[in-house]
């Protein structure tokens, strides 16, 4: 396979590995630079199926409030693999609760990438 097409199949994977490492920053502007105007993001809360925020607006707010009230949220990457449009990565979120008691879950994330961004960001947890 040519260097050019296999840049294209990794694709997805770089501009997730961003998109963490600005989670991880909580640097919600990094994060949304990466997202498309367009996106939709399923949120994992509250069971059973979560609630879905759409648009830049709305996903922005999501990310504003969560780390106003999430200050120690980390996410550690177990694995991660993508193809294509697509990238899934395996995933422990990490937090310190307000009296400072750790915890954490596993999930896993399905993106979605279009012309450069993140289309969808579908988040599954273990619980």
């Amino acid at each position: 396979m040519s260097p050019i097409r296999m840049s294209k199949l990794e694709a997805a994977t770089r501009i997730v590995l961003e998109f963490n490492q600005a989670f991880n920053r909580h640097d919600v502007a990094g994060m949304m630079q990466l997202m498309s105007d367009d996106c939709i993001f399923e949120n994992t809360a509250p069971a059973p199926d979560g609630t879905v925020y759409m648009g830049k607006e709305a996903v922005t707010r999501f990310w504003q409030d969560f780390f106003r009230e999430s200050p120690q949220a980390h996410i550690e990457i177990e694995e991660i693999f993508g193809f294509g449009e697509r990238c899934v990565m395996r995933w422990k979120y990490n937090w310190v609760d307000t009296t400072g008691a750790t915890g954490h879950v596993r999930g896993v994330d399905i993106f979605r990438i279009r012309s450069g961004s993140i289309l969808e960001k579908l988040s599954y947890v273990k619980g």
